[in-house]
């Protein structure tokens, strides 16, 4: 019993060799917290093109969604070990990106919905990947606009731009009828009880899985609350619906054991509306990504990222993307919310997260195992998500203060976080601006506040 509640010490490590029965439910944890934000890109744009739902569609809506997790997988490994110059060898779980869900709409309203529109977002994201690529190769000279008062605030716009989604999955999903009922946050809030006591009231392997324990436990909670209370209401409308937290068993029943992946599923088209926007969105991207990468190695490593890392990072960033059209699939990028999780348990072992990669992968194969996971609660992942995201937060502020926080850096970070982030989380104030500054600095906080951040950090005097 001794070795399975006594961590090994090579799980802080990122070569270090881990025992398998340690390496898979450590990588599973990171599945768990990622699953749902892998498909919801695909479900949004897929449904705005009206094939996520849509009558005549339902192969593909299996196939993308397939694809989706097996690329996910894939990418990942590429960006554990990397192939020559692609991939930066660290800490990171790639997935579906939910960055360009804004300039995918605007592309869907532009060209209309339909299999052609998704057709030209695969194009424009098969050019955009290759673009970013390109900026992998040669971010080494751009280091220099990357100081870590740079890197910390995009960190911490990350943390700050996602602790809100995750209130809104404890509170039981965005939009969902109950939002916000009790029976949400009294399960969001048992969980995250489990967590805090297997992270703090227990040490070693309980301790570094606590993520994977706290999510079970929710497993196990909303199962029991199905059977002692009602699993539906009436809303106000006088309609029946489903509680959010119900587990939907039939759908694991349903679902298949095996299934081949589709090679291009939907045809790609090049269209200029569709490229042009996507490009941009491709350098946004990469400054994101240079902050995931910074807040990893910085929580989990305490060192800041070489330039060979992060290089190789973004560049895995263009080839995934690329490579996730050609399968239909989304463009694919650092997770944020994994890189809270490696902040929060320290647990940076390559070992571990390829074991994640893999059950990613096998969840694509058998569908049986993706549904068993896409039935979690949104109220479930929300208890872990407010944690794993508010250190993501910690992690950015360590990254700005690792150097002595001079009247100039405190300007940066000051008017970055106050008027970048600020425009970019209320974007009503851009309500009058070009439809192309909108398109870009609307979306999240991030964008803008990276921008603020590296202009003054070119523009301000030393001190």
């Amino acid at each position: 019993m001794a070795k399975y509640v006594s961590l090994s010490e090579n799980a802080y490590k990122f070569e270090g060799r881990l025992p398998l029965e340690q390496a898979i439910p450590l990588g599973l944890q990171h599945v768990l917290a990622m699953f749902v934000g892998n498909l919801t890109p695909l479900l949004i744009i897929g449904g705005a093109c009206g094939i996520m739902g849509g009558a005549g569609f339902e192969q593909l809506q299996v196939s993308l969604l397939q694809n989706a997790m097996i690329m996910a997988g894939l990418i990942t490994l590429l960006q554990l070990y990397a192939v020559g110059p692609v991939g930066g060898k660290v800490p990171i779980i790639m997935g579906t990106s939910s960055g360009f869900i804004g300039v995918f709409s605007s592309i869907v309203a532009t060209m209309g919905s339909g299999i052609a529109a998704y057709g030209a977002i695969m194009g424009a994201s098969l050019l955009g990947g290759l673009f970013e690529t390109v900026l992998g190769f040669f971010l080494k000279p751009l280091r220099r606009f990357f100081p870590p008062v740079v890197t910390g605030t995009v960190v911490l716009s990350i943390g700050l731009s996602l602790i809100g989604v995750g209130i809104n999955s404890f509170g039981g999903g965005f939009k969902t009828k109950d939002f916000g009922s009790m029976e949400n946050l009294l399960l969001g809030l048992f969980v995250l009880v489990v967590i805090l006591f297997c992270k703090h009231g227990v040490k070693g392997f309980l301790s570094s899985s606590s993520i994977l324990f706290g999510i079970i436990a929710g497993y196990i909670a909303a199962f029991v609350m199905g059977m002692v209370l009602p699993t539906t209401a009436v809303g106000p409308n006088g309609v029946e619906y489903t509680k959010s937290w119900v587990l939907h068993w039939e759908k694991v029943a349903n679902a298949g054991w095996f299934a081949v992946p589709e090679f291009m599923p939907v045809d790609i088209i090049f269209d200029i509306r569709a490229i042009l926007p996507v490009m941009i969105m491709f350098i946004v991207t990469a400054v994101e990504t240079v902050g995931d990468i910074s807040g990893v190695m910085e929580g989990g490593m305490d060192r800041e990222a070489t330039d060979k890392e992060l290089s190789g990072g973004v560049m895995c960033d263009g080839v995934g993307s690329s490579v996730a059209a050609l399968f239909g699939v989304l463009p694919n990028t650092s997770f944020s919310q994994n890189v809270g999780l490696v902040a929060m348990t320290k647990i940076v072992n390559r070992f571990a997260l390829a074991m994640g990669a893999l059950f990613l992968i096998l969840c694509g194969l058998i569908p049986k195992l993706g549904a068993l996971v896409s039935i979690m609660p949104q109220s479930v992942l929300g208890g872990a998500a407010v944690m794993m995201f508010s250190s993501i937060v910690v992690s950015g502020i360590q990254l700005i203060t690792r150097e002595k926080l001079t009247p100039r850096r405190l300007t940066i970070v000051s008017v970055a976080l106050g008027v970048g982030y600020g425009m970019g989380a209320n974007p009503g104030v851009l309500a009058h601006v070009p439809a192309a500054v909108k398109l870009i600095f609307g979306g999240s906080g991030i964008v803008p506040a990276a921008l603020v951040a590296i202009v003054l950090n070119v523009v301000l005097p030393e001190d």
